[in-house]
């Protein structure tokens, strides 16, 4: 099934961290402090991934995996997702032209 074709592209993707600080650690039961200290970074760093100021790096996304269960490939996705819709948004990819093989 294309997963894409289920979202709206429309609406702007959920942020990874949306995702840690509304539903993974109100069912873990676990402050920031105590999150950031199971995965190895500092508060600060958790802080600015659940408020949406900092993106989930491939680093953060191999912590949050192997934390989490989960591997790291769905946080870079979720993240992956969300930087090429806020590219698409911006735009000033038009003027670019296709190459076609000769």
């Amino acid at each position: 099934m294309d997963t894409k074709s289920l979202r709206n592209p429309n609406r702007r993707p959920t942020h990874p961290g949306a995702i840690l600080r509304e539903d993974v650690l109100p069912a873990l039961k676990m402050t920031q402090k105590e999150f950031a200290d199971w995965i190895g970074v500092s508060r600060l760093s958790v802080s600015e991934v659940l408020n949406e100021k900092r993106t989930v790096t491939p680093d953060m996304a191999m912590r949050l995996g192997k934390a989490l269960g989960n591997g790291p490939e769905i946080w870079l996705r979720m993240q992956q997702t969300l930087d090429l819709w806020d590219l698409a948004q911006r735009g000033g990819y038009e003027e670019i032209k296709t190459l076609r093989a000769a």
